[in-house]
């Protein structure tokens, strides 16, 4: 096979995720032709929708799988963490890349950290799991919510008057060269990462065996077993953005240790589970059963009646 096209989004972000799979593609196999097929999808375009609010599961990637399905694109290019845990079927994951710093971060006005904060100040983001981990440590403080790509938020931020900051992933942030924007990066214990934060995922149709032997070029094993029990965790516990969960995995060597969170949407009530194993997706249902055990039902009510999972 001699040419691949890459399906992915438009911003900035995504392009910059796409080129370096290619670059990291054309590196493993000389001679290859590699091309980007850029795709506006429902989440980029619906910037006035709340997040969580936005209907369905996929926002940011069902367009660009319908070109795998109708083959004009031959892998698509993703943030693992807006992948669903469930795949439509056709589809799978064909490489899980080399994981960049998986943390939230904090790009406060002033230089401010979260601490520094004055009472009652505005801070924007979309996610409901970086509000409520928030209000835990800072119950004073207001979430708004803010929509669009790292751009988008940031020249938000500044033409907000009222907003005193911004949480992004350390990953994005870091990838568009804007580090000297952060003012904190949160710590793990304080702001747990979604599942599959900092991971890029190459995904593919199923069946398209000449395209998934080329990408596992830019696969890195200790990056799939983490992210793999990441999202058997969120998976065993159906999460989705209506509720506030949280992973991380380690790998050494071949053990792989998780630690997972559920928590309130006002941040009053939080689970914490570690577990560890070697097999990933045993890991991640074994830490949401320790999560049903400790009274994530309670916090999951949709899920009142999984406490055995």
């Amino acid at each position: 096979m001699k040419r691949l096209v890459i399906g992915t989004r438009k911003s900035e972000l995504a392009l910059w995720q796409s080129e370096w799979v290619r670059a990291r593609l054309i590196e493993a196999h000389p001679g290859l032709e590699v091309e980007l097929a850029e795709t506006d999808t429902a989440g980029d375009r619906d910037l006035a929708t709340p997040l969580p609010l936005v209907d369905g599961k996929g926002v940011f990637t069902a367009e660009i799988e319908n070109g795998l399905r109708d083959g004009s694109i031959d892998l698509a290019v993703h943030s693992l963490k807006d992948l669903p845990t469930v795949l439509p079927d056709g589809f799978e994951i064909g490489a899980y890349c080399m994981r960049h710093d998986p943390r939230d971060a904090f790009l406060g006005k002033d230089g401010l950290t979260l601490a520094d904060l004055p009472e009652g100040a505005r801070i924007g983001t979309s996610s409901l799991r970086r509000a409520a981990q928030v209000h835990r440590v800072r119950p004073d403080v207001e979430c708004a919510n803010i929509r669009g790509n790292l751009a988008t938020r940031w020249r938000k931020l500044q033409e907000d008057e009222g907003m005193a900051g911004i949480i992004l992933a350390v990953a994005g942030v870091a990838r568009l060269g804007w580090r000297d924007r952060i003012t904190e990066y949160l710590a793990p214990d304080t702001v747990m990462p979604a599942a599959g934060q900092g991971v890029i995922a190459v995904e593919v149709a199923s069946g398209r065996d000449d395209v998934a032997a080329l990408v596992q070029a830019v696969n890195h094993a200790e990056s799939e077993r983490a992210a793999r029990a990441e999202r058997s965790f969120l998976a065993a516990l159906e999460g989705g953005c209506q509720t506030p969960i949280g992973a991380l995995a380690v790998c050494t060597g071949d053990v792989v240790r998780l630690a997972g969170m559920v928590c309130s949407l006002d941040g009053s009530r939080m689970v914490r589970v570690e577990r560890t194993g070697a097999d990933p997706e045993s890991v991640g249902r074994d830490a949401a059963e320790d999560a049903f055990a400790q009274g994530a039902a309670d916090i999951l009510p949709a899920n009142a009646d999984r406490a055995g999972v």
